[in-house]
């Protein structure tokens, strides 16, 4: 039997957790269809499929522990101690997955269930079809760990001597599981000799930062905009959903991820409530430049001075584009940076892989008919959906 690579419920992103959390106390009923894309349209080994499956298979043997309970319930302070007994109770449900390959190699996955439920397949999935892939590609044969290392040692120095602060956001395309753990120990052990100077806020990988006793991060993924859209309509789900996330959260995680259905749509329905009251926005597509523009004039608009609210970046950043825009912004907002699959996926000769599971359909309970989900963010690469409702959704939105 192949060895397994996802053992622990919290070898996951900390946002699957707080989205499931929401789900719980928002939309306990609520059924979703989540899709796996591969952006480079790749052509996957023969059985490729059949390994993915077991991998999922032996996932049903995960049991969170006492002691990643005690981790986890002080690290989410701001959830009630009720849904760590729940975490004691999950159990993976491969029957809620199916994978598939067709003649040439592409390769399908659709997972199905309750969204409370299947919302904690979306980043070990993709992190096992990842590591499975570069397998097979031999991207390990000539692994140089020592190299490697000082390669990522060299990332958090030059990200520290520019002040640019961080966060690495790699679970979901790592090269391997052993590659981020590396990678992470390389963050820690610059941050036990460097403790006033390290710019690493964190990792939104909860094994991880309990692994290596680093803070963990992250709020929101774009599936409850998304879902919110399909219970509600898509005109003010953007508002909708940051009521109801501010219902469930009362601000602890403050920083919305806006570009479901593009920035402009986003800033125009930007009520000023809400404005005051979230602490910053995530730029995940688009410009980065004209987005962080964009949303310090919309600040400004409401009298909210924008140097007291945050910005993260998270679009395919680098080291390097990083740094470049810290310093375009200059402190006029309080701006902090999520990397991924350049830190997490980084090896010399090794193609990162480009997919992603998204919400493609929802149901607010089990008595309703599915409601196509739709993401249209500022790349056009990554819409995702059908595309007779993309249409609707332009229609209805405005969006050229």
């Amino acid at each position: 039997m192949s060895k397994q690579i996802i053992t622990s419920l919290l070898d996951n992103d900390l946002y699957t957790f707080s989205v499931c959390f929401f789900y719980l106390n928002k939309f306990a009923r609520a059924e979703g269809i989540y899709e796996f894309t591969d952006r480079n349209n790749t052509i996957y080994p023969k059985n490729f499929a059949k390994k993915v499956t077991k991998q999922i298979k032996l996932m049903e043997n995960i049991i969170i522990t006492d002691d990643e309970i005690d981790f986890i319930e002080k690290k989410c302070y701001y959830i009630p101690k009720w849904f760590f007994t729940f975490l004691k109770g999950y159990r993976f449900d491969s029957n809620e997955v199916t994978v598939s390959q067709d003649e040439v190699g592409h390769l399908s996955i659709k997972i199905q269930g309750k969204l409370w439920k299947t919302v904690f397949w979306e980043v070990p999935i993709l992190a096992l079809v990842s590591e499975l892939y570069h397998n097979s590609l031999g991207d390990f044969d000539n692994y140089n760990y020592k190299l490697e290392y000082q390669k990522s040692y060299d990332k958090i120095s030059k990200m520290s001597d520019n002040d640019v602060r961080f966060m690495e956001f790699g679970s979901r395309r790592r090269a391997s599981k052993a590659h981020h753990q590396m990678v992470l120990k390389s963050f820690s052990d610059y941050t036990k000799f460097n403790t006033t100077k390290s710019a690493l806020l964190g990792t939104s990988n909860v094994y991880f930062a309990k692994m290596f006793n680093m803070n963990v991060l992250g709020t929101m993924s774009h599936q409850i905009i998304s879902a919110v859209a399909s219970f509600y309509g898509p005109l003010e789900a953007n508002n909708t959903t940051m009521n109801l996330w501010e219902d469930v959260y009362s601000s602890d995680l403050g920083t919305f991820l806006y570009d479901t259905f593009t920035r402009k749509v986003f800033l125009d329905n930007f009520s000023q409530k809400n404005a005051r009251l979230f602490t910053g926005l995530r730029v995940d597509s688009g410009d980065n430049f004209e987005a962080f523009q964009d949303i310090k004039s919309k600040y400004e608009s409401f009298g909210v001075d924008p140097k007291s609210k945050g910005i993260v970046f998270s679009n395919s950043l680098d080291v390097d584009s990083a740094i470049e825009l810290h310093k375009k912004i200059n402190g006029e907002m309080n701006d902090t940076y999520g990397i991924g699959t350049s830190l997490s996926c980084s090896i010399d000769d090794v193609k990162p892989s480009n997919m992603v599971i998204k919400l493609t359909s929802a149901r607010i309970t089990e008595k309703r008919e599915f409601r196509d989900c739709i993401k249209m963010s500022d790349d056009y690469g990554k819409y995702t959906g059908n595309r007779e409702t993309f249409e609707l959704y332009k229609k209805l939105l405005n969006i050229k």
